[in-house]
């Protein structure tokens, strides 16, 4: 397990727990950051990471990322 924000760019993963308040766990919960769900980062690097999650892109701040664990998962 490890944070979002550790992924490279290509890696699937499932979120396995999500950190922070309640108004941030509410929006990532809104943006399909649930337990279980499937999510592949698109672009990681500087600056904001992208990711697929329940087929759209999203960006998070690398701050963001940090709070939310995931498991590796094979495509």
């Amino acid at each position: 397990m490890m944070p979002l924000a550790m992924m490279r760019d290509g890696e699937v993963g499932r979120v396995v727990a999500v950190y922070g308040g309640r108004g941030l766990m509410r929006r990532l919960a809104e943006l399909g950051f649930t337990r279980g769900e499937r999510v592949k980062v698109l672009r990681s690097g500087p600056g904001p990471i992208l990711v697929l999650v329940k087929g759209s892109r999203v960006a998070l701040g690398h701050g963001v990322a940090m709070k939310i664990l995931v498991s590796g998962d094979r495509e």
